[in-house]
């Protein structure tokens, strides 16, 4: 609890900028997450999107401002080896073994996190469960996407850094990803989500980073003036 008596937000960036190549990327950042909540970052190309979702990843460091888990800078390392446990990090890139099978990329995680059991039932609710065999070289990239979702419920960690994920994935697939993230909310779960696209979630907190170059002028522009 804070002095005052309320609640220590999960997370809280405060003021938080980043530089790179004496670049600002982003500028005042301000959030407050408690436990449940969901924070949609939307924005142009180079907005900064991704480069917010590293930095609480703890990939780099801000270089103004500070970002808090319970309260604590994470930059401290005696907090960041505490941190990292609690993060559950998604990406473009799926670092999927091809030559594995389905089923044993989402082992290997589990394996890693010393837990084990929820592989399986965490790929046939991906709608995976026919393909645990197969492998991963074989999959679409919506199913390799799905895969990635897989990995997420299986290590289940309790915050959520998600770079576009609904990428790739075909209707149903987004209304699973959308049925997960409820899920993972309801146990409490945070969620922090980069995308261009839409993502139904209720109550989410949004954020749209402004962009970092003036628009180019297009065609209609042209025509106009």
């Amino acid at each position: 609890m804070s002095p005052h008596g309320s609640p220590i937000p999960r997370l809280l960036l405060n003021n938080v900028c980043c530089m790179r190549n004496a670049q600002t990327i982003l500028r005042n950042i301000n959030v407050t997450v408690h436990d449940g909540s969901a924070l949609v970052l939307t924005g142009a190309n180079g907005s900064g999107k991704t480069t917010l979702l590293r930095m609480l990843a703890g990939f780099s460091r801000p270089s103004g401002g500070e970002v808090l888990w319970n309260g604590h800078d994470i930059t401290s390392p005696g907090v960041f080896q505490q941190y990292k446990l609690q993060l559950n990090w998604l990406s473009l890139k799926d670092a999927v073994k091809d030559k594995l099978t389905v089923v044993e990329n989402v082992e290997w995680f589990e394996v890693l996190e010393g837990k084990s059991g929820k592989s399986r039932p965490a790929l046939k609710l991906m709608g995976l469960g026919r393909l645990i065999n197969e492998k991963a070289r074989m999959l679409s990239m919506g199913q390799r996407k799905r895969l990635q979702l897989a990995r997420l419920l299986a290590v289940d960690r309790p915050i959520w850094l998600l770079d576009e994920p609904s990428v790739a994935l075909d209707y149903d697939g987004v209304e699973l990803l959308e049925y997960i993230i409820e899920e993972h909310r309801k146990k409490g779960g945070i969620v922090f989500a980069a995308t261009h696209l839409p993502i139904k979630m209720e109550d989410a907190m949004s954020l749209r980073l402004p962009e970092r170059f003036p628009r180019r002028m297009t065609l209609t522009d042209m025509v106009r003036s």
